[in-house]
């Protein structure tokens, strides 16, 4: 009996599948996760195992699948994705990371890198560089939205703003005087809901997490001091 041979187009199909590469995608967005599996999925070799709405949700995707990349959205509810990455490399060495987000500043770009993330790209420019980016990563090679690599490479990591813009400098200050998320946004006119945001922003960026080493950081940097003109609060 001859043994069954398999057609050539199930063997070019079946080496597709032995080489694609399984990524899981996060992001809190229905829609988005719908036009990024759109995407991929019109890729040969890549394959979409996964989906997930917040980092813990992430983490159990990549327990159950063990894909080859990971893309991780920034902003998403519950903790926080920068501060996620790290713990996630070590806990799944096998899985690398491709960030993708709306954060276009370089301080972002340069902590997601240095936390262990192998690519980062802007979701504006998503239809162009996430396949690349996730085959460069899938082979263990680093990819970097060009034009947010060129400002990196203009602006320097150090100095007072360390990336911050002047509105996240105006908070770093307030809250380095000791005033309340209530107190910063009576004094520049936002909501405190904006605060809390560009509080959460401002720790991303310096990797600072408490009060007091905020106020140390305000200090070192010059952000506060006798010549800036605010005084500290009251009571």
């Amino acid at each position: 009996m001859t043994p069954y041979q398999p057609s050539v187009s199930e063997a070019q199909a079946d080496a597709r599948s032995r080489q694609s590469i399984s990524v899981v995608l996060a992001d809190d967005h229905q829609v988005v996760r719908t036009g990024l599996r759109l995407l991929l999925e019109g890729e040969p070799d890549l394959e979409v195992v996964a989906e997930a709405g917040d980092v813990e949700a992430a983490r159990r995707c990549v327990r159950g699948h063990h894909p080859a990349v990971l893309v991780l959205d920034l902003n998403m509810p519950g903790s926080s994705s920068l501060e996620a990455i790290p713990a996630l490399r070590g806990e799944f060495p096998e899985t690398q990371i491709v960030v993708l987000t709306m954060q276009e500043e370089p301080a972002f770009a340069r902590q997601a890198l240095a936390a262990g993330a192998l690519g980062y790209v802007l979701k504006g420019a998503a239809d162009d560089e996430l396949v690349e980016a996730l085959r460069r990563a899938a082979a263990g090679e680093r990819y970097l939205n060009p034009r947010l690599g060129a400002l990196m490479a203009s602006e320097p990591a150090t100095g007072p703003s360390a990336g911050l813009s002047p509105r996240e400098l105006d908070v770093l200050r307030l809250i380095a005087l000791g005033h309340t998320n209530s107190d910063i946004a009576d004094q520049l006119c936002i909501s405190v809901r904006t605060v809390e945001t560009h509080r959460a922003h401002i720790q991303q960026k310096l990797g600072l997490f408490s009060r007091a080493e905020l106020v140390g950081y305000a200090l070192e940097r010059g952000v506060i001091g006798p010549d800036k003109g605010l005084q500290p609060a009251q009571g």
